[in-house]
């Protein structure tokens, strides 16, 4: 399939997503890579770790439904409750 945007802006953090992972919260696995933004499929919390942070933050009363525009190395289990998480990239 022709993509007649491939070229003109991907790797920026403003260009839209080009792939996604189903994302399961772990407290000591971190994410392949740096996400771009992540999907909130259920309502809930998420606690995160932030690409350039060593402490935990909990994001509160998420909508599902939710795109958060956040880059994260890694999306903990403990106070996550928040589900069908999708990391973009």
């Amino acid at each position: 399939m022709t993509d007649d945007f491939k070229f003109s802006n991907a790797s920026t953090l403003a260009a839209p997503a080009t792939s996604a992972v189903a994302i399961t919260p772990s407290d000591s696995a971190q994410l392949d890579r740096v996400s771009r933004a992540v999907f909130i499929g259920g309502a809930g919390d998420l606690a995160v770790l932030f690409a350039n942070d060593a402490t935990a933050v909990t994001l509160k009363g998420l909508v599902a439904g939710s795109i958060l525009p956040v880059r994260v190395q890694k999306i903990l289990s403990t106070n996550t409750t928040a589900t069908n998480i999708v990391a973009l990239y």
